[in-house]
């Protein structure tokens, strides 16, 4: 059998080469997800289709033809708009639990066109509502690194399932970290790509991602496999009116590749005025400094967002209750589910955003955005001085499970109020901004929980992130961690 943990990047070369059988790599991955998958990553599976198309990706190397840049290399899709037409996507609700999409998402026919075998979709929040990965439907999804504490969400079986060997890549999508979060909590390398990077297609409200932005992006192992996927699934396309031109950046992989040397970083270990856990905060002012080590010039800065960590997240959970309220009417006049019909089978939290979302009026949501502007500008206000800017991605190390789709975070940190949906997570005030930013394995605390750092880019320059992850991850790899996994 094939280590489960090869990086997708070797994968694909040994694939293309001729010398690793895609049906081999494929069962390796369909006897990990029948017989191991202790963390409940996945939600749905195709195992059986996906073994047929190994078996043509197999046919199509002995052939000679050309083949794409993830050619035979499986991955997991979100339960949350990484659809795939036909295979079941429940957006972690009890009332979809039978819904199928009519279409598939724009990043899962890129990552099929490159030649990636899908094996099935990845547990969520319900509609993703919170920073954590625990539904009434399925259960709560675990970190790989210890299965009584959560994965993070809201792509946490995505990450999960990275971590755990389960598939070597995974899609994600990102409203308010939901792409940083888990891959902080379950100890593997999130890329948020700037807003538009990766299109989406949101249908039947094409324009309904700006506010908050929400991104697609890879979870990975390893930084060059997260840029190996980007380089597939980056690209402007006419059915997203927000997705970006052709970046100046040839390949994302050769970014990876990159030094950091003249590099300025930002460090600002509360992002503002988060109350951080000192397990985080001394795991993190610990890793930064490994950008000094690779060349780059590191200051700790006092940043001021302008407004408070609670308003940034009361902020947040309105606009997304508003965008959750237009999904509910879209449903229901879709003749797909009536949802606020069905309370009873709805998160409670979730509920309550709905009704959150439905009782605003226009100008209440419009004023939220003179909010939003402050944060651009402080967060923009950084990158007149530096390249980067890094933080904590999280507040807390990863949280314990609780029962019967019920996992929140902490009510406060160090005596002071947060939220539990998202208080904790440094991670939403950049989905006002749309910056490039990702979430990298900083360390463990002294109980071996796993910890990320969030690495923010200029407008546009996922290029620099992807340096900045490559030149951390040479200084500081912790790809060993997951061999005691698995």
């Amino acid at each position: 059998m094939v280590d489960p943990l090869t990086p997708a990047a070797e994968l694909a070369t040994r694939i293309r080469r001729g010398d690793l059988s895609p049906v081999e790599v494929v069962d390796t991955y369909a006897q990990r997800i029948r017989n191991h998958d202790d963390v409940n990553a996945f939600t749905a599976t195709r195992l059986d289709e996906a073994r047929e198309e190994a078996k043509e990706a197999e046919r199509a190397v002995e052939a000679g033809e050309r083949l794409g840049a993830l050619h035979g290399v499986p991955v997991a899709l979100k339960d949350l708009f990484g659809f795939k037409e036909d295979l079941t996507n429940t957006f972690g609700s009890a009332p979809l639990r039978d819904f199928q999409p009519p279409y598939s998402a724009i990043v899962t026919e890129r990552l099929e066109d490159a030649g990636a075998i899908i094996l099935g979709t990845t547990n969520v929040p319900e509609f993703g509502h919170k920073g954590l990965t625990d539904n009434e439907l399925f259960g709560p999804t675990s970190t790989p690194f210890d299965f009584d504490r959560n994965a993070g969400g809201s792509s946490g079986g995505a990450a999960a399932a990275v971590g755990y060997g389960l598939a070597p890549l995974a899609q994600g999508a990102d409203g308010g970290g939901s792409i940083r979060i888990p891959s902080a909590f379950s100890g593997v390398y999130g890329i948020k790509p700037s807003f538009g990077r990766v299109p989406l297609k949101a249908r039947p409200d094409a324009f309904a991602n700006h506010t908050p932005y929400t991104h697609h992006g890879p979870h990975a192992r390893t930084v060059e496999d997260a840029a190996l996927m980007l380089d597939v699934v980056a690209g402007p396309d006419p059915e997203d009116p927000f997705s970006l031109p052709e970046g100046d950046t040839d390949s994302y992989v050769a970014a990876s590749r990159r030094g950091v040397t003249g590099f300025d970083v930002a460090y600002s270990p509360t992002f503002g005025d988060f109350p951080v856990d000192e397990r985080v905060r001394a795991v993190v002012d610990d890793a930064v400094s490994a950008f000094e080590t690779a060349g780059a010039s590191v200051d700790e800065i006092d940043l001021d967002l302008g407004h408070s960590h609670a308003t940034l997240t009361d902020v947040w959970m309105r606009q997304i209750g508003v965008l959750y309220a237009e999904m509910a009417a879209n449903f229901e006049a879709g003749g797909v589910v009536d949802l606020l019909s069905r309370r009873d089978e709805l998160t409670p939290e979730f509920a309550d955003l709905l009704d959150l979302g439905s009782s605003l009026d226009a100008v209440e949501y419009k004023r939220d955005d003179v909010i939003r502007t402050d944060v651009y500008e402080a967060v923009q206000g950084v990158f007149d001085e530096y390249d980067l800017l890094v933080t904590p991605t999280l507040a807390v190390p990863p949280i314990a499970n609780a029962d019967e789709g019920t996992t929140l975070g902490p009510t406060e940190i160090d005596g002071e109020e947060v939220d539990p949906c998202l208080g904790w997570c440094l991670t939403h005030p950049v989905n006002y901004t749309g910056h490039p930013a990702a979430s990298i394995p900083a360390g463990f605390t002294a109980g071996e929980l796993p910890v990320g750092m969030q690495i923010i880019g200029r407008r546009f320059a996922d290029d620099d992130v992807l340096t900045a992850s490559g030149a951390f991850e040479r200084v500081r790899p912790w790809h060993n961690r997951y061999r005691s996994l698995v």
